[in-house]
Order: structure tokens, then C-alpha cells, then sequence
């Protein structure tokens, strides 16, 4: 049986609230799960890139990326560069599973196609970028205590469990589980929070971009009417996104400053404060930290990510 999420449909065809609710609530899984796969499959093979890029972001004490590749690996051993990696490896396979499963419903509603009919009928880019925005917001907002646990357990430059060496800042965390009830007990729930506007800023229009990057290279080296192959999708997402990243980057080094806010000494009244802070202090090339890694790893990760979820899809559909 085949799930459906005609909104309009739904409100226009239903007579009662409950009715359509009901109707609401009968959508489309497929996405959702093609979603959860293929993100687990794209953070597994990118996180420890992601490791080095917030160290660059949120630390001075790196004179660039081999550097902080060298120093990392001799202080931590080769399990530094995974640090924070568990929570994400549970959860960001739910936040993937937003983000497609937002998208492509947010699709179904403008467009009224669905996943196997838009080859045939391809949806406007107006729609893919609308749809592609909506696909951001939602996940960032999913995804801001995620990314935050994330970002703190990334800049502990020592192993779980261990006593802070001396001279080492940060707060010291056991796990995941001990982060988020370390900043819940300081900060309550909004310090769980931390960053979340600029996570907002950074991933609505970035999706955005995304989306629209790799549906448009998708068609433009796709034969009309034919799904496009392996290479095409890998080529098309490789390149969705790096284009996303690169717009990305800049509210990046943002948004992981303020989730260090306090924990390094740095305190910042948001967002435009730390962008104001951060450029006196280092620049306007402070929003290039990062940016190398950024599409070093956007593109095989986005690669296999896409790869991953059409052929899942097609698999369950």
C-alpha cells in the first residue's frame, strides 16, 4: 500500500478536522527512510573531516589543517578525529530523514508529484528552491542540540573519562549523554539551543542551494524522461554540495562560535555580535575557516548521500 500527502487534497476533500488530519498523517514514509540510511552512511564517512574544520573554527592554537590533522592525531590517537561522532551516528540518520522527508512532502504539496512521477514531470525550480528552504528550516531546528553535543565534544582536545591535562580549557565531558545533562543542568533546555538562529540562517537558503544544485545537474545531464545513472547522481550531489557548503561556511564558523560561547571565555550577545567580535579580532577571512575542508568533504559525502537514498528509494518503492 502507498502512502499519501496530498495536503491539499487533504483539506480541500476532507470534511472534518479529524478527517483531515487523519489523511495528514498517512505520508509518504519512503523518503523518511531512504533519508535515515543514507545520512547514517554520509556521517560515518565524513565526521572526522568535520572534526578538524570546527577545531580550525572555534581554536587558535592550529597553524592550519595539517597541523590540527598532526597535533590531533598525536594527542588522541586516531579515535580524536570521531570524537562526538556517536550521538550524531544515532540521531543525524533522523535529522537526514527530516530534511528529504521535508523536501520531498513540501514537493508533493506544490507540485503534486510524486517521487517516481517527477522525471516525467519535473517540478519548477521555484518549487525546488521553496520546497528546498522549507527542508532547511526544519532541519535545523531538529537539528540544533544534535550539532550542539556535536560541536562540544568535537573541541575537547582529551580523551572521555580522562582528568583535563593541565592548560586544557573546556569543559570536561564523559559522552554525549553526560554533555547534554551538563549543559541542560547549567543552562536548562534553551542552552541545548545554543546557536540555533544561525543554524537557521545558515541551512534554509544552503538547502536551498542544495536541492536546486542537484536537481538542475541532474536534468541538465540527464536524457528527458530517463532516470539519470550512478555517475550523474554521484557528480550531482558531489557538487550540490560543495555549491551548499561554500554559501554555508561563513554562518558556519558563526554558528560553532556560539555554541563555544562561555566555554572558552568568549562571551557573545548573538549572532551579529559574534560576527562583529570575530572580524575585528581576525578579519573578514575569519569566514573562510574551514571553507577547504567544507568542500573537501561536501563532495564525497553528498555524493554517496544522494547515491544512497535514490537507490533505496528504488528499492522500496
Amino acid at each position: 500500500m502507498r502512502f499519501s500527502f496530498r495536503l491539499r487534497y487533504a483539506f480541500h476533500h476532507h470534511g472534518s478536522p479529524v478527517q483531515s488530519l487523519r489523511a495528514l498523517l498517512t505520508m509518504p514514509v519512503e523518503e523518511f527512510v531512504a533519508g535515515w540510511i543514507s545520512g547514517a552512511v554520509g556521517l560515518a564517512l565524513g565526521h572526522p573531516v568535520d572534526t578538524v574544520k570546527v577545531r580550525l573554527q572555534t581554536q587558535s592554537g592550529y597553524r592550519g589543517i595539517l597541523d590540527c590533522m598532526i597535533k590531533t592525531y598525536r594527542n588522541e590517537t586516531v579515535l580524536g578525529f570521531f570524537k562526538g561522532m556517536s550521538f550524531p551516528l544515532l540521531s543525524v540518520a533522523l535529522v537526514n530523514s527530516v530534511l528529504f522527508g521535508a523536501y520531498s512532502n513540501a514537493l508533493l504539496y506544490l507540485s503534486a508529484a510524486h517521487h517516481h512521477d517527477r522525471r516525467a514531470k519535473p517540478p519548477s525550480y521555484a518549487h525546488v528552491f521553496t520546497a528546498g528552504s522549507f527542508s532547511g528550516l526544519m532541519q535545523a531546528v531538529v537539528l540544533a542540540p544534535i550539532d550542539l553535543i556535536k560541536v562540544r565534544l568535537q573541541n575537547q582536545l582529551h580523551s572521555y573519562g580522562l582528568r583535563s591535562p593541565a592548560g586544557a580549557s573546556g569543559t570536561q565531558y564523559r559522552g554525549p549523554v553526560h554533555c547534554a545533562a551538563s549543559i541542560f543542568h547549567k543552562e536548562g533546555v534553551m542552552g541545548l539551543f545554543r546557536g540555533t538562529w544561525a543554524l537557521v540562517l545558515r541551512d534554509t537558503p544552503t538547502m536551498a542551494i542544495y536541492f536546486l544544485t542537484y536537481t538542475s545537474l541532474c536534468q541538465a545531464m540527464t536524457v528527458q524522461g530517463r532516470e539519470p545513472g550512478p555517475m550523474t547522481v554521484l557528480v550531482a550531489g558531489g557538487c550540490a554540495g560543495t555549491a551548499s557548503w561554500i554559501l554555508a561556511t561563513p554562518m558556519d564558523v558563526i554558528k560553532a562560535r556560539l555554541q563555544m560561547d562561555g566555554v572558552k571565555g568568549v562571551s557573545y550577545h548573538g549572532v551579529l555580535d559574534c560576527i562583529r567580535i570575530s572580524v575585528r579580532h581576525e578579519g573578514p577571512q575569519v569566514f573562510l575557516k574551514g571553507l577547504a575542508l567544507n568542500c573537501i568533504r561536501a563532495f564525497p559525502v553528498n555524493a554517496v548521500t544522494f547515491l544512497s537514498y535514490e537507490t533505496i528509494l528504488k528499492l522500496i518503492c
